[in-house]
């Protein structure tokens, strides 16, 4: 039997690449990628020739059968996500979990490294012995359940990822949900070039990420 590897890729800045994902990637058979176009700019990056193929929640029983049969044949398969942890708030849950139930007996390895979850907390300067996180927001069919459920959670801070086309329906209604008054933290683009992170009332958020900073990747914290 093969492994299969769960290799953490940089959230922003290519150099935050562990070395150990460079070598897991390096000796791979065969890498699979949320965006291969985002994924071959990192392997392109450090020299790395691995042939890449896509691997998304559209593509999962494709994908899946794929990889099986090279687990079968023996083979190192590497999975990325976009940026970060693969499984996190990412289809690669739904491999992971056919692939422990079709192949019980091959090893499902991580390979960590950087994730937007911890980087936004250590410096959103808010107590984190203890966190909800809660992914992204539903897109349309959930949602109003999503947001009412927030103020009966109990273990705080809140912690949710938001996409740009999103974030200002999702700020204000955290707003109606939670008060205008409510703290929140915004951490904005991080490691990349214009990293920003925020603290403010919830009701003034909506205002100050419009334009330029209404676009890149977001991590919502609410004490």
């Amino acid at each position: 039997m093969g492994t299969l590897y769960l290799v953490a890729t940089p959230i922003g800045n290519l150099k935050d690449i562990t070395l150990r994902a460079l070598e897991t990637l390096k000796t791979a058979n065969l890498i699979y990628a949320e965006d291969t176009r985002v994924a071959r700019k990192l392997l392109s990056r450090y020299g790395i020739g691995a042939p890449v193929r896509r691997y998304d929640e559209h593509s999962h029983t494709r994908g899946f059968t794929e990889i099986r049969d090279m687990l079968i044949q023996g083979m190192a398969v590497a999975v990325v996500t976009d940026a970060g942890t693969p499984a996190i708030a990412d289809p690669g849950s739904r491999l992971v979990t056919a692939i422990r139930t079709a192949l019980p007996a091959v090893p499902i390895v991580a390979v960590p490294g950087p994730s937007a979850i911890t980087a936004a907390l250590s410096v959103a300067g808010v107590p984190a012995e203890r966190f909800t996180f809660l992914g992204y927001p539903p897109a349309k069919k959930g949602r109003n359940t999503f947001f009412s459920s927030l103020s009966t959670i109990t273990v705080r801070p809140l912690v949710i990822y938001e996409s740009p086309h999103r974030l200002l329906k999702t700020l204000n209604a955290l707003a109606s949900i939670l008060g205008d008054k409510a703290l929140i933290v915004v951490a904005h683009e991080l490691t990349k070039v214009h990293e920003e992170v925020w603290s403010g009332e919830v009701g003034d958020a909506p205002g100050r990420f419009t334009g330029p900073r209404g676009r890149g990747e977001f991590v919502l914290i609410i004490p």
